[in-house]
C-alpha cells in the first residue's frame, strides 16, 4: 500500500505532466515562440484562467487527502483529523468525560469527542448556527458570548443526567430481571427529567442552602474530597473544546429548512489578518472565562486562534490556569492557513480569577 506522501507525489507529477502536455500542443498549434520551460511557467494562469473562488475552493477540495478521507470515514469535515492527532498526542480524552464542543458546527470535532468518550461519556455543542448534531451529542443553539447562553451552558452541564446516553428495553426478554422501578425510571421521557432537575434546583433555592449562592471565587473548605470540592464550585466539565469563528451575516437561503449543510455561513477568514486575529482572541477569552467557571481541576482546555499580536498575553493567561500549555500546527492543518492551536493541560486548583485574568 502506497503512503499518504509517495500516493500525492505520484498523482502530483501525473497532473503536472498532462497540463504541461496540453500547454505544449497550444503553443505548437500557434506556433508559438515559447520554449518547454516558459510553457511551464505560465501553467498556473492557463490551468486558472477564467475559474472562480468557488470552482478553486471545489478543486482545492478535490485534491485534499484529509477531505477525501474524511468523506469516506463519513466525518462532517477535514477538521475532525486535527482534533484526532492532537489527542493522540496530547491523550485529551478518557471514557466518561463530560465535554464542551464550542462552535460545533458542522460537528466533526464532536464526533470524534462522542467515540473517544463512550460509552458513558457526553458531549454538549454551542453554536449560533442551525445545524444537525451528530449521533450522541446534544446541543444548545445561541450565541456563546451571550451571558444568558453561557448561563444555560452551565445549568445543563451541572445535571449530572443531562445529556447521557440512556439504556433502552428492547423486548419483553430483555425485561427480565429489571424491577417496576427500574422499567419506570428507563421510561421516562426528557421532559420528565428536564422538569425534575428544574424542581430540584427551586426547591434547593427556596430552602437556603448554603451552597445555592456561592460564588466561584469563594474558599472551599480544604478538608473535602477535590471531587466535591470542584462540584460545589460548579466545576464539572473534563474537557473544553473551542473551534469557534465568527460567521458571515446571512443574506440569501431563508427559504432553507435543511440543517444538514452549515456552510452557507460558516467563515475561515475574511482576509484581513489583523480582524480575523482580534476576533479570533475574542472568542478563545470568552472560551477562557467559561473554562475557568466549569473546568474541573486536572481537565483540558483546547481553542483555535489565528496567530497576530495579542496571541502572547493570552498564552500568559493560560498558563496562570494550566499546568502545561503547548501551541500546534497539525499536519492536517492548511501550510498557508494563519491558524494555531493552544492546548492547556490540567487544570490548577488554587489560581483566582483576579491572578488568571490580569493584565
Amino acid at each position: 500500500m502506497l503512503s499518504r506522501r509517495i500516493f500525492q507525489q505520484f498523482t502530483d507529477s501525473a497532473l503536472l505532466g498532462s497540463a504541461s502536455r496540453r500547454v505544449d500542443s497550444f503553443c505548437i498549434a500557434s506556433k508559438c515562440s515559447f520554449c518547454r520551460p516558459c510553457a511551464r511557467g505560465s501553467l498556473a494562469f492557463v490551468r486558472h484562467a477564467g475559474s472562480s473562488s468557488s470552482t478553486r475552493w471545489k478543486s482545492r477540495q478535490g485534491n485534499d487527502f484529509f477531505a477525501r478521507e474524511a468523506k469516506v470515514q463519513g466525518l462532517k469535515s477535514r477538521a475532525a483529523f486535527k482534533l484526532l492527532e492532537l489527542n493522540e498526542k496530547h491523550k485529551l480524552f478518557r471514557p466518561g468525560q463530560t465535554v464542551v464542543d464550542l462552535g460545533f458546527a458542522p460537528g466533526s470535532w464532536s464526533q470524534v469527542a462522542v467515540t473517544r468518550t463512550a460509552p458513558d461519556g457526553r458531549v454538549i455543542g454551542i453554536d449560533i448556527i442551525p445545524t444537525q448534531p451528530p449521533r450522541g451529542v446534544s446541543t444548545i443553539q445561541g450565541n456563546f458570548l451571550s451571558p444568558v447562553i453561557q448561563a444555560e451552558v452551565r445549568a445543563y452541564v451541572q445535571d449530572p443526567d443531562l445529556g447521557r446516553p440512556r439504556r433502552q428495553v428492547a423486548s419483553q426478554e430483555h425485561q427480565k430481571g429489571f424491577t417496576e422501578e427500574d422499567l419506570e425510571e428507563l421510561e421516562r421521557g426528557y421532559i420528565d427529567i428536564e422538569r425534575h432537575a428544574h424542581l430540584e434546583g427551586v426547591e434547593t433555592a427556596t430552602t437556603g442552602d448554603p451552597n445555592a449562592e456561592r460564588s466561584l471565587d469563594d474558599p472551599v473548605d480544604s478538608k473535602l474530597p477535590l471531587k466535591e470540592r470542584d462540584e460545589r464550585q460548579g466545576r464539572v466539565v473534563d474537557v473544553v473544546l473551542s473551534d469557534m469563528s465568527e460567521p458571515w451575516d446571512q443574506t440569501t437561503g431563508f427559504h432553507k429548512r435543511s440543517l444538514s449543510d452549515p456552510y452557507v455561513r460558516m467563515m475561515n477568514t475574511s482576509g484581513i489578518a489583523f480582524k480575523d486575529h482580534a476576533g479570533s482572541m475574542d472568542l478563545c477569552m470568552a472560551a477562557l472565562t467559561f473554562s475557568f467557571d466549569t473546568l474541573r481541576t486536572g481537565g483540558h482546555f483546547l481553542c483555535k486562534f489565528y496567530q497576530g499580536s495579542e496571541d502572547k498575553a493570552f498564552e500568559t493567561a493560560l498558563r496562570r490556569l494550566f499546568t502545561k500549555v503547548h501551541r500546534e500546527k497539525p499536519d492536517s492543518s492548511r501550510s498557508e492557513s494563519k491558524e494555531g492551536y493552544f492546548v492547556a493541560l490540567r487544570r490548577k486548583e488554587s489560581p483566582t480569577r483576579e491572578e488568571v485574568f490580569r493584565e
